[in-house]
């Protein structure tokens, strides 16, 4: 996780992080983008791992991130939220820190 620490007090470009076709090249899709955004608010992505739906949550302070959450999505409701085990963090940064780094890169462009 250390390895997403520079993109906090990042503003996020609304422009960016809502577009989809952008979003799709990194694996990645926007399913709650306040526009917009209130002082405190989060924006939420979503990203597969194997059968698990992982979900981003990108919180932000005045339009600056400061906080990056990693959780999964429960499959029975898409809407409730579990914390990724250890070995799916993991698996996770193996298998996507680099789209992942570079989605956030992207989603922080000026």
């Amino acid at each position: 996780m250390v390895r997403f620490r520079k993109f906090y007090e990042r503003v996020v470009n609304q422009t960016n992080a809502k577009d989809a076709g952008k979003l799709a090249t990194f694996g990645v899709e926007c399913t709650y983008l306040p526009d917009p955004p209130e002082d405190f608010d989060e924006f939420e992505f979503r990203t597969a791992l194997g059968d698990i739906t992982v979900v981003i949550m990108v919180t932000v302070e005045m339009g600056k991130i400061k906080r990056l959450l990693f959780s999964a999505a429960d499959p029975e409701d898409p809407d409730m939220t579990r914390s990724l085990t250890e070995a799916q963090l993991e698996t996770l940064l193996a298998e996507k820190g680099d789209r992942l780094a570079a989605f956030f890169e992207y989603i922080t462009q000026a």
